[in-house]
């Protein structure tokens, strides 16, 4: 009977506050509040952000996923003076990506759009849901021009529009890799100087890469999460890192995944316990009843009532002790989603 609950959807709705939505980040990073939660036994610690490291031993190993947010929101206007929107979703080529549009009826094929003195597009062809493929033109450096012109993709539930704060909070310190349009909001906590104390621990620090799209906030319309379909991220793991965690699993180390991209990078890429190497496309699916190959920890941000990073999270950390630690959280008045605090799993 609890089996079948489980994949139902509304077993993983809960009740929150709308002012418990972060809408903006806490001044330093690492002061976010820290909830940690005991798999084996459900019990739970309030601790700040910064005390990660004391729940962390010297031969552990920390998978974060190095992706870095593209200011994406592109505001610009069609050469008839009509104000367009451009919101980048994947790179085809160097110059073609697929984007959403708004409003689509003015952005049909052949329509320009005009950023700035140097940047400008052309909408080239359809794609599907109602996308387009557009072609950029521009002068100098692409990435360049995009962040002198773009805004960063905040959550439809941050409910106001993007500043220069976000284009340094709403990212990674360690981002490297262009091409997310959403954080992986988990490492959001974290600071050059903690990392640099979590590595004199004797913590191994190991990254790989998934872009996070859109999808991250498709909500799940099924009622049955079976007959959910998750969106397709472009994911890879080094030779190297491969090697390293299989290594770390062999000799019973721990192995602490950075996020909820992180953890299903890493299971898309397991087999048989152990991890391969190489770059694909995944819409892995982590729900209860589904066997988690590689990680021994996660570190998280507190998920949307019925998203799949819920169902994700309850796999990993079983479905009651989930479902208890966010009744605590919202009476502890946690703060919620991607600004929101944190949460650790061991």
């Amino acid at each position: 009977m609890q089996k079948k609950s489980l994949t139902q959807k509304s077993s993983y709705w809960y009740k929150l506050p709308e002012e418990l939505i972060a809408q903006y980040p806490k001044d330093k990073r690492s002061k976010s509040r820290l909830l940690c939660l005991e798999k084996a036994s459900g019990k739970i610690h309030h601790k700040s952000f910064s005390d990660v490291i004391d729940f962390l031993k010297p031969t552990d190993m920390l998978v974060l996923n190095k992706t870095k947010v593209i200011p994406a929101r592109l505001l610009g206007k069609k050469t008839t003076g009509a104000q367009v929107e451009i919101f980048l979703l994947n790179q085809k080529s160097s110059a073609r990506w697929e984007c959403l549009v708004r409003p689509g009826k003015r952005l049909k094929k052949g329509a320009e759009v005009v950023f700035g003195e140097q940047f400008r597009a052309r909408i080239v062809d359809y794609a599907n849901q109602g996308n387009r493929i557009v072609e950029f033109d521009w002068r100098g450096d692409f990435w360049q021009n995009l962040e002198r012109n773009g805004n960063m993709p905040l959550p439809p539930y941050i409910k106001r529009e993007s500043t220069n704060i976000d284009k340094k909070r709403y990212q990674t310190v360690y981002a490297q890799k262009q091409g997310s349009v959403a954080a992986p909001t988990a490492g959001l906590h974290f600071t050059e100087n903690l990392l640099a104390k979590i590595k004199t621990k004797g913590v191994e620090i190991c990254e790989v890469v998934l872009h996070v799209g859109l999808g991250t906030f498709r909500p799940v319309k099924a009622n049955n999460i079976k007959k959910h379909k998750m969106h397709s991220e472009h994911c890879r793991i080094s030779k190297f890192t491969a090697n390293k965690l299989n290594r770390a699993k062999e000799n019973g180390q721990r192995i602490i995944a950075v996020g909820t991209t992180t953890t299903r990078t890493l299971e898309s890429f397991a087999e048989n316990g152990k991890l391969r190497s190489g770059s694909h496309w995944t819409d892995i699916f982590i729900y209860p009843g589904k066997k988690l190959q590689i990680i021994d920890g996660l570190i998280t941000n507190f998920h949307m009532p019925e998203s799949t990073l819920m169902m994700l999270v309850s796999a990993f950390a079983g479905y009651e002790n989930i479902m208890n630690a966010y009744k605590i959280a919202v009476d502890k008045r946690y703060r919620f989603f991607s600004y929101g605090d944190s949460m650790l799993i061991l």
